[in-house]
C-alpha cells in the first residue's frame, strides 16, 4: 500500500461520509438491523450510532487498517458489542449462515470484486436473515447514465448473487446528479 492510498484516502472516505446529507438514509436502513450483524465497509464508523437495540453485535469488517482505527474510537461509544475484521469483503472470515443481518452503506463501488462479495455476504448470512443497503445506482435520465456508465446497477448483482429483493427505493439526494441517485432496500438469500 502506498503512502496516499494508506494514509490519504481513509481521510477522504471519512471526510465524505460525514456529510449530513447521508443520516437520513442511514436511519432508515439500519433501523431494521437485528441480532448479529455484520456490517461490510464500516470506514471510520459512522453508522455506530444509527443501530437499534435489537443488535446484539456488530461484526465491522474493514480492509483499510486506518479506517479501522477511526471506527474503533467510535465504536467506544457504542452500547452494542463491535467485533473488527480487518478483511476483504471477498473472503469474509466468518462461518456459513452465521449473521443475521449484513449491511452494506455506500460500500460496493469500492469492492474490487463486487459479485464474489456479494456471494460471500449470501454465504454468512443466515436463511432468514437479510441483507440492508444504500448504494450508488444507476440514474434513470440518459444524460446522467452517460457519466455512469461504468457502473453496474446493484439490484442485477443482489439477483446473480442469489439475493431476491423484498424493497427497494430510488431517487436522488442532495447533489450533483451523476453521483447522487442511489438505491435503498433490503434482500433476503433465494
Amino acid at each position: 500500500m502506498g503512502f496516499y492510498r494508506e494514509h490519504i484516502v481513509p481521510h477522504l472516505v471519512n471526510l465524505a461520509m460525514r456529510n449530513s446529507e447521508l443520516s437520513p438514509y442511514r436511519e432508515r436502513v439500519l433501523r431494521a438491523a437485528e441480532g448479529r450483524v455484520l456490517e461490510i465497509g464500516i470506514g471510520a464508523g459512522p453508522n455506530l450510532k444509527f443501530y437499534p437495540p435489537r443488535v446484539k453485535e456488530i461484526l465491522a469488517l474493514e480492509p483499510s487498517t486506518k479506517l479501522t482505527e477511526m471506527a474503533r474510537r467510535r465504536a467506544t461509544d457504542s452500547s452494542i458489542c463491535v467485533t473488527f475484521l480487518e478483511a476483504s469483503a471477498e473472503a469474509i472470515p466468518l462461518e456459513g449462515s452465521s449473521v443475521d443481518t449484513v449491511v452494506m452503506t455506500w460500500t460496493l463501488c469500492s469492492i474490487a470484486d463486487a459479485s464474489e462479495a456479494l456471494r460471500e455476504m449470501r454465504r454468512v448470512l443466515k436463511p432468514s436473515g437479510q441483507l440492508l443497503f444504500v448504494e450508488h445506482g444507476q440514474a434513470p435520465e440518459e444524460s446522467v447514465r452517460k457519466w455512469q456508465d461504468h457502473l453496474t446497477p446493484i439490484p442485477a448483482l443482489l439477483e446473480r448473487a442469489g439475493f431476491h429483493i423484498t424493497h427497494l427505493t430510488t431517487g436522488y439526494m442532495k447533489g450533483p446528479k451523476p453521483m447522487t441517485f442511489l438505491y435503498e432496500g433490503s434482500a433476503l438469500r433465494d
